[in-house]
């Protein structure tokens, strides 16, 4: 028998009962299924391995006759549901936390009762639901109906995470950074958050941020977020001085049987001298900024129905204008990408074909990971206006995902673009490379995995863009030094990750080796930042993955080369690491940036 499935007796339709009868007739279901759910048996270690629509084929055409919503508490989990997790603060922790409305996880569906079934379809959505900030882990069970062989019902399985957020950055006696929100209230999927930052060299010492979102509004899928900032990054150094509000209403593919998707974004922003800076080193600026995008995905009922069609086409068109009130003195009519005018009007095409893929102890530690499988390739063309150059743009984001059988993670990447100006090519980009993690290897209480990743980056008469940096995800990501530039670079990260079994206040710990090497050619021929970067280091990472805290990490690095823009011995902690697995179809159509991976589409 199928392990994701259970059966039950119906003693009668439920319709046909008045509202206290059918309260109880899905309350017993509930039981039913919590009761019956065995997923991954012990016999594997914990270790999850399957495609995500498989559990759902058995069951391909059936009439979905009722959508039931149940809730874990943080005392279970899906790898083994007859374990009882003992955690600290347990009577604390629930008194605190409100768990996820059924009226949200219902607003977050796009599969419907009195429907067929399409196995990829709830597959889909249950990834989708994961992927929700708010969300630790789903299941979406199928409970066969005795006596009715072409119905099936639905229990979508979920539980949260504690949505209650705290993260400290930045302590030390002249300057403290605190954040406090909720990614939950009150079960609503409405997030507020608060940051602080106090800082003695700043003027004034206090400064904060305020930032509020509310999720697929009313089941459209929308998600609205706002907020206002004074400690906001500029973008000449990243100083905490500039001073922003944003408002942008989503609503991104989040299946690909979907048919529209777009966004829109204004905000305003200006620096102010808190830190009191002579005149030559600020930079004073204000902008303002609009930006939208909306895409279409073609055939999707097609894609639906006929199983012989794999492919899919997305094709979307976007606007924005960055427009600076007040630009900085010491640029006069400089190019510089991050503090020009820009106006662009680019379209994309992008087709793809990507199924996910279902384990874990990738990235997180044991919670449920969607992992792709397949491609996604973006073609985008368009005018692009910097300053007051026009130019012509195309480019090219072609990723392969791939995953092996014996459960290696495989990831090809190809980023390429250029400008045309007056029959001359320009701010030519191209970077490629891969990304792989390895299977997972069991030692005993001990789970092992190997990340490698090999790139290498070229550009061509640079102009408007920046140059290529080495302190990212594509060079030597900790190295402090950001005055090498260059024009191309080769590099190698390698890290090998231990997964312990053993918790401690419900933290799980990951510690970790790594090493980096990369070649770098700067743009003129300068020996002190040429040649070989190495970076050697290790650490550890913890997470309680029932609570809404990223990964924290601490990290030593150790630069052998010696340098007057680096120290050769560096130690970071780190308290709100993000990792993602990117699981995006699409996104708006952008210029290819190489220095820079925000969204993880690279791990």
């Amino acid at each position: 028998m199928n392990p994701f499935s259970f059966v039950f007796s119906q003693v009668k339709d439920s319709t046909e009962k008045s509202k206290p009868q059918k309260h109880k007739y899905f309350l017993n279901i509930f039981h039913k299924a919590v009761k019956s759910i065995k997923v991954d048996s012990s016999s594997l270690k914990e270790v999850i391995n399957s495609k995500i629509e498989q559990q759902y084929l058995p069951y391909e055409g059936k009439i979905i006759r009722h959508i039931l919503v149940k809730e874990y508490g943080f005392e279970k989990t899906f790898t083994d549901t007859s374990k009882v997790i003992k955690y600290y603060a347990k009577k604390f922790i629930n008194h605190i936390h409100a768990n996820t409305r059924e009226w949200v996880i219902r607003n977050n569906l796009f599969i419907k009762e009195k429907t067929k079934l399409n196995a990829n379809l709830v597959a889909d959505n249950e990834r989708y639901l994961r992927s929700l900030e708010y969300i630790h882990d789903v299941r979406i069970m199928v409970a066969k109906i005795n006596n009715e062989p072409d119905s099936i019902d639905l229990v979508v399985i979920t539980k949260d995470f504690l949505s209650i957020t705290v993260e400290l950055n930045d302590l030390n006696k002249n300057r403290f950074k605190a954040k406090i929100g909720d990614a939950n209230i009150m079960g609503s999927a409405q997030k507020v958050q608060f940051t602080s930052l106090v800082e003695s060299s700043r003027n004034p010492q206090f400064g904060y941020e305020l930032f509020y979102r509310n999720n697929s509004i009313s089941n459209t899928f929308i998600n609205l977020t706002t907020g206002y900032s004074n400690i906001h990054s500029n973008l000449h150094d990243g100083t905490p001085d500039e001073h922003t509000w944003h408002m942008e209403i989503e609503r991104p593919l989040v299946s690909q049987y979907l048919h529209v998707a777009g966004a829109l974004l204004i905000s305003q922003s200006k620096t102010i001298n808190h830190y009191q800076k002579p005149d030559s080193l600020f930079y004073h600026y204000q902008y303002n900024k609009f930006d939208a995008w909306i895409g279409y995905n073609f055939g999707v009922r097609k894609f639906l129905y006929e199983n012989s069609v794999k492919n899919r086409k997305f094709i979307s068109i976007r606007y924005f204008k960055n427009k600076f009130n007040s630009i900085p003195y010491q640029l006069n009519d400089k190019l510089n990408f991050r503090l020009n005018n820009r106006t662009a009007l680019l379209a994309q095409f992008t087709f793809f074909r990507q199924k996910f893929y279902k384990t874990n102890y990738v990235i997180g530690f044991g919670t449920t990971e969607d992992i792709p499988y397949g491609y996604n390739i973006a073609l985008t063309t368009g005018w692009y206006k910097q300053l007051k150059m026009g130019r012509l743009y195309a480019g090219v984001d072609a990723n392969k995902y791939s995953i092996t059988n014996n459960g290696n993670v495989i990831q090809y990447f190809l980023l390429s673009g250029a400008f045309l100006n007056k029959r001359n090519i320009q701010d030519a980009t191209v970077l490629f490379g891969i990304s792989s993690f390895s299977r997972i290897l069991v030692m005993n209480h001990l789970k092992i995995r190997q990340y490698l990743r090999l790139s290498f980056t070229k550009q061509f008469n640079r102009l408007g863009l920046d140059p290529l940096s080495i302190n990212n995800v594509f060079g030597i990501q900790y190295i402090s030094s950001d005055s090498a530039t260059g024009n191309q670079r080769s590099s190698i990260h390698t890290e090998t990750i231990f997964f312990l079994k053993y918790k401690l206040l419900g933290f799980k710990f990951a510690p970790f080796a790594s090493a980096d090497l990369s070649y770098f050619t700067p743009v003129q021929k300068n020996i002190s930042n040429s040649g070989f970067y190495l970076g050697l280091g290790g650490g550890i990472r913890t997470r309680n993955e029932n609570i809404l805290f990223k990964t924290i990490e601490m990290r030593f690095m150790y630069f052998p080369r010696k340098s007057t823009q680096h120290n050769a011995f560096k130690f970071s902690f780190i308290t709100n690491l993000r990792f993602r697995y990117n699981n995006n179809y699409v996104k708006a159509p952008e210029i290819i940036m190489v220095n820079s991976d925000f969204t993880n589409n690279i791990y």
